[in-house]
């Protein structure tokens, strides 16, 4: 669980629900229609706009920004570290019983690899397509919440048109106009909180979580290409350091 999202939310939409509190009643900013009106009209915008299997992986990418986590890069320099020991004192066959275990599946598919003899050209396209896809599909995340928070805030306008026009239709019956009143205004604030607070923070999330993985995606492939040539643990120990901040660097062993 990522602590800066959830800590983020929990402050923005608690200020406002402090603010909307201390100045009167909670229940007037909780409008059903205006509800219905943007998340639905926002959501169906999106399906129109991409396919559906597209529309339902997004609550996957909705959990990246929560949940998504990649090894660190001393978790990465230990796991080449201890391969690179094995495979020096027992041959890379010696690996092959530890990759199972590994949770990372793209760490996985390039350790195998490795085992399986490949020359470590091949091993590069091969882990460089599995890269390019998994930025492909990153993009694609962050597209669709982009769509998300230019949708929400022109959904609110239009329910706010429908609101005032349903409030301009029934002038002459004031008891109709607080009612509509309500749906113009609420449908508006609905769809700014969603793409203020909600979708627009996720897309600046997942670039960020993109450019990390791909980062940690080029660590470990290098460490798999040094793997499959032979070098050096002291060799591999300088090139996987080399992607670490200047000042947390290990020294090498």
């Amino acid at each position: 669980m990522d602590p800066a999202t959830l800590l983020g939310m929990l402050v923005s939409f608690g200020m406002i629900a402090v603010v909307v509190a201390a100045d009167g009643d909670f229940m007037l900013f909780v409008n059903v229609p205006s509800v219905l009106i943007v998340f639905g009209g926002t959501f169906g915008a999106l399906l129109t706009n991409y396919p559906v299997s597209a529309v339902f992986s997004i609550s996957g990418q909705i959990r990246r920004t929560l949940t998504g986590k990649r090894p660190s890069t001393d978790e990465i320099i230990d796991c080449f570290m201890d391969c690179a020991g094995r495979a020096r004192r027992d041959g890379l066959l010696s690996l092959e019983e530890s990759i199972g275990r590994m949770d990372d599946e793209y760490l996985r598919k390039g350790l195998q690899l490795v085992v399986d003899g490949l020359e470590p050209d091949v091993i590069q396209s091969i882990m460089e397509t599995e890269m390019d896809n998994a930025e492909a599909r990153s993009e694609t995340g962050i597209e669709m919440m982009s769509a998300l928070a230019s949708y929400a805030p022109a959904v609110g306008m239009m329910g706010t048109v429908i609101g005032l026009v349903q409030m301009l239709k029934n002038m002459d019956d004031p008891r109709s106009i607080g009612p509509s009143m309500a749906v113009a205004l609420i449908t508006t604030f609905y769809g700014s909180i969603l793409a203020n607070f909600v979708f627009t923070p996720m897309v600046g999330k997942l670039r960020h979580r993109s450019r990390e993985e791909s980062r940690i995606m080029e660590m470990q492939m290098e460490g798999m290409l040094a793997l499959a040539r032979g070098e050096n643990p002291r060799v591999i120990m300088e090139k996987l350091t080399g992607f670490q901040p200047p000042g947390k660097r290990r020294a090498a062993r």
